[in-house]
């Protein structure tokens, strides 16, 4: 990559660093004096959850007996506590170690007091990371499940919808359970629109959504739902606690990041570096190679026609796209290497732009780096290498595509996920 690229290194960076729990989460913890007599029993899922109870731990102002709990991560996520047990468990498909681990946090709950406090640690990939189903549902039956949604190209919305009506946790059975205790939830979304009942699948939050419109999700995109969680859907059974519901009277919760503020923050990069700014979205969803053409046609008409704005300047947008797999047996993509591979076609070498495409968690998908950059040589660059970058496209294997390109983004794990990040800048004509 050209000289851009440490700029733009440097946006996705602000971006991470305003979402770190260490940052963010302190002013919202609650203070001994509030807790009282009882208990401070912390629980959690998430990509930043460990990172989470670690700042926890670390502005506690209580007796260090009172605080206690139980969260789960991702493998490679976790960080150190003494008093929080932290659990690593694997993403997106779930496994054993989420599902027991998810068991051991409902058992936790159940038994407390009015005079105890849960708090409740929610960031993105909570839904995958504590799997638990309602009775009748498997393990494998979920595992199967999780496979046929991310291959679907269901916006996670709808995916998240489903999850509820099957989880023993979410779509606020958690809170449920945890009654009469009082439950505060500290939220970092990862979720377009910013809709708690989609950040973990609503753990501690109402659901007005209904076994219905479930059952509508799983017929449009044709998943193969097992026997039990049909029967879970058909019979009610599956319903989630619904707004007003007496036992959800003592949740609350507070957001600690969001997709708009990393955006703002890597804004603010942006225009201390020269550069003016623009957010297009923190919301952009749709199929990632799509999303891709589009904000190439945008910055394309940018570097031409300066229109709607002039260069030079920064495109910066979030939000999660989805992939819908096409072929069965699929290279290493990510979303946002696919949206990114997209957009590199469909600019196809326009001078003067450049364009970070990455997961904020520091993994896109299932693959090693956390996104990739282009700029107007990348097509020629992989040409001669003998890469095909629209075979690599539609077989899903855009990881590969920039990694033998020396383009991949490696942050490792960042302990955090304010979702995707994009950044396009177009340079003066």
């Amino acid at each position: 990559m050209n000289a851009p690229a440490p700029l733009l290194r440097q946006l996705f960076a602000a971006a991470v660093a305003a979402a770190q729990p260490a940052l963010c989460l302190p002013p919202h913890l609650p203070r001994a004096a509030e807790i009282g007599s009882g208990r401070l029993w912390v629980v959690g899922a998430g990509k930043a959850s460990a990172a989470m109870a670690q700042a926890v731990e670390a502005h506690w102002d209580g007796d260090p007996q009172a605080l206690g709990g139980l969260v789960v991560t991702r493998y490679g996520h976790e960080a150190p506590c003494s008093r929080i047990e932290i659990v690593a468990a694997a993403h997106p498909v779930p496994d054993l170690a989420g599902w027991h681990a998810a068991e051991r946090v409902l058992a936790s709950v159940r038994g407390l007091s009015a005079a105890d406090t849960v708090l409740c640690l929610l960031s993105g990939g909570g839904s995958a990371l504590w799997p638990l189903a309602l009775p009748g549902l498997t393990l494998a039956e979920q595992q199967a499940l999780a496979r046929a949604m991310l291959a679907s190209g269901a916006r996670i919305s709808e995916i998240n919808c489903l999850r509820r009506h099957l989880s023993a946790l979410q779509g606020g059975r958690l809170a449920a359970a945890c009654y009469p205790a009082r439950v505060l939830t500290l939220l970092i979304s990862d979720v377009p629109g910013d809709d708690p009942a989609d950040i973990a699948s609503g753990p501690t939050v109402p659901d007005p959504s209904t076994c219905a419109d479930a059952l509508a999700i799983a017929q449009r995109y044709r998943l193969p739902l097992p026997p039990a969680a049909l029967e879970l859907l058909h019979s009610g059974r599956g319903e989630t606690i619904k707004p007003g519901d007496a036992r959800l009277a003592r949740s609350e919760l507070r957001w600690l990041a969001t997709p708009q503020m990393a955006l703002e923050a890597a804004a603010s990069a942006a225009r201390a570096a020269g550069f003016e700014a623009h957010i297009l979205s923190d919301a952009l969803q749709g199929e990632a190679r799509e999303v891709g053409q589009v904000l190439a046609a945008l910055a394309r008409q940018i570097a031409q026609r300066q229109q709607p704005f002039a260069a030079p300047c920064l495109l910066l947008s979030g939000g999660e796209t989805s992939v819908t797999l096409r072929t069965p047996s699929p290279g290493q993509g990510g979303r946002n290497v696919e949206c990114l591979l997209a957009c590199a076609l469909e600019l196809n070498g326009q001078p003067g732009v450049y364009a970070l495409m990455a997961d904020t968690d520091g993994i896109d998908g299932n693959g090693p780096a956390a996104g990739a950059l282009i700029g107007p040589d990348t097509l020629a660059r992989a040409q001669a290498l003998g890469l095909d970058a629209r075979h690599m496209l539609d077989r899903h294997d855009a990881h590969g595509y920039f990694a033998a390109l020396g383009d991949a983004l490696h942050s490792g794990p960042t302990r955090t996920n304010v979702n995707d990040f994009r950044a396009l800048l177009i340079a003066p004509a």
